[in-house]
């Protein structure tokens, strides 16, 4: 909510729909889509600020979509579905349509506002407007409630100085903000690197060739490693309808993590419906592994806190035989892209992307004598904790950009910014 007493005294606060109106696109029928012919805009198209038009599907031209014609520099918003609230700023020389759920800003007087100054001043209110314009069970924005907020109007010199103070701050943070994403993705291909590496037993014998295994390495199926592989209950043997606020604890897929235990998702079933289900209780040193596997392999060995569970359908236990294989190895190679190519090639064609039991029993796994395991896991964990500590500083410095980034765009709508005049 803009306050007066906090804004320079000869700026003005008007309500959005004075100064420019949200209007709503047409609604395009998709048999009407083409590979040729004027790109449509659809909610979709929209995020971070930019609009692709490279993506969109096209139409020939009519008069009747004339009226919904987006142009260079023209600011949209997604009204509706899973891009609710995001805007857009259309860069693209190439004219498009707007599609219906696709809301198009329209300055009323662009000599009492300037379109680069709405973009950052929406932007500024996006909290706002996805907290006030959602309307019913769906996310669905209303352009009437937006139309309805408070928006400040400077003269219009100072508005392209904000402009312009805001685009050099923003631009030095984005540069910072893209530096720090590099650095978390080459982690990613370090932690990768060193997985490789440990499982090729260049980590504990450099002077291996590469493709070569030690000679003392073996490759054991899954199956012959472990105590047991299952799944769990299907269908109505475990149900919604059977969760309760305490109890015995279910694992399910939302609490797997990539070698991470999520415990924030908190689902339990009755001691008495435990009961039906028992057989496919886990327990705590228990690997429990996704059978979803395309985009990445999830699995995590479930934390001491944990004596006993149900893990539900698609949620894999795997029982480690001690004697066979260090569980700790396992769960690491498990994480491993040599794996997950195993897996994804054992599906390929398949409609849904997930593999069974039967699969995962077949993996193969190169297994060196045990006090090697040992001595690899201690390597991997020593490297992995500094590698958590690295993207741990990472993740703080990108929260710390976006709240910076809120803080400059609060203090130009502030009047804080820049210098101003006061007339």
């Amino acid at each position: 909510m803009v306050k007066q007493n906090k804004i320079p005294k000869h700026w003005q606060v008007r309500k959005l729909g004075d100064v420019c109106k949200l209007k709503n696109g047409f609604a395009f029928k998709s048999d009407t889509y083409l590979n040729e012919g004027i790109p449509v805009i659809r909610i979709s198209d929209i995020n971070c600020g930019i609009v692709l038009s490279k993506k969109a599907v096209r139409v020939l031209p009519k008069n009747e979509y004339e009226d919904y014609v987006v142009v260079r520099n023209d600011i949209l918003l997604a009204m509706s579905g899973a891009t609710t609230g995001k805007f857009g700023i259309f860069k693209s020389n190439e004219k498009a349509y707007q599609n219906q759920r696709v809301g198009k800003f329209k300055i009323l007087n662009d000599r009492i506002l300037n379109n680069q100054f709405l973009f950052h001043q929406i932007n500024a209110l996006k909290r706002q407007i996805e907290k006030d314009a959602y309307g019913g069970a769906q996310p669905n924005i209303s352009s009437a409630k937006i139309e309805q907020m408070l928006i400040v109007l400077p003269p219009l010199p100072e508005q392209l100085a904000i402009v312009a103070k805001i685009e050099e701050l923003l631009s030095d943070l984005e540069n910072g903000k893209q530096q720090l994403l590099t650095a978390k993705q080459q982690l990613k291909v370090y932690r990768q690197s060193l997985l490789k590496w440990a499982f090729e037993g260049r980590l504990t014998c450099a002077c291996l060739n590469v493709g070569d295994l030690p000679k003392s390495w073996k490759i054991i199926k899954l199956q012959d490693l472990v105590e047991k592989i299952s799944d769990g209950p299907f269908g109505s043997n475990l149900k919604s309808v059977d969760y309760v606020n305490e109890g015995v604890r279910v694992i399910r897929l939302e609490n797997i993590g990539e070698m991470e235990f999520r415990n924030q998702f908190n689902t339990f079933v009755s001691q008495e419906k435990y009961e039906t289900i028992k057989n496919h209780t886990v327990n705590k040193g228990d690997i429990i592994f996704s059978s979803f596997v395309a985009e990445s392999i999830r699995s995590v060995i479930l934390p001491e806190y944990i004596e006993k569970a149900i893990n539900k359908a698609d949620c894999f236990l795997v029982r480690v035989s001690d004697s066979k294989i260090n569980k700790k190895y396992l769960s690491f190679y498990f994480s491993t892209k040599s794996m997950q190519n195993q897996l994804v090639n054992k599906i390929h064609g398949a409609t849904r992307p997930r593999i069974n039991t039967t699969q995962l029993k077949e993996s193969l796994i190169p297994v060196p004598p045990m006090e090697e395991q040992y001595q690899i896991v201690q390597e991997l964990e020593s490297k992995l904790t500094v590698c958590d500590k690295i993207e741990e500083t990472i993740n703080q410095s990108l929260q710390q950009a976006e709240t910076l980034r809120q803080s400059i765009l609060k203090r130009a709508f502030e009047g804080k910014l820049v210098k101003v005049t006061e007339s």
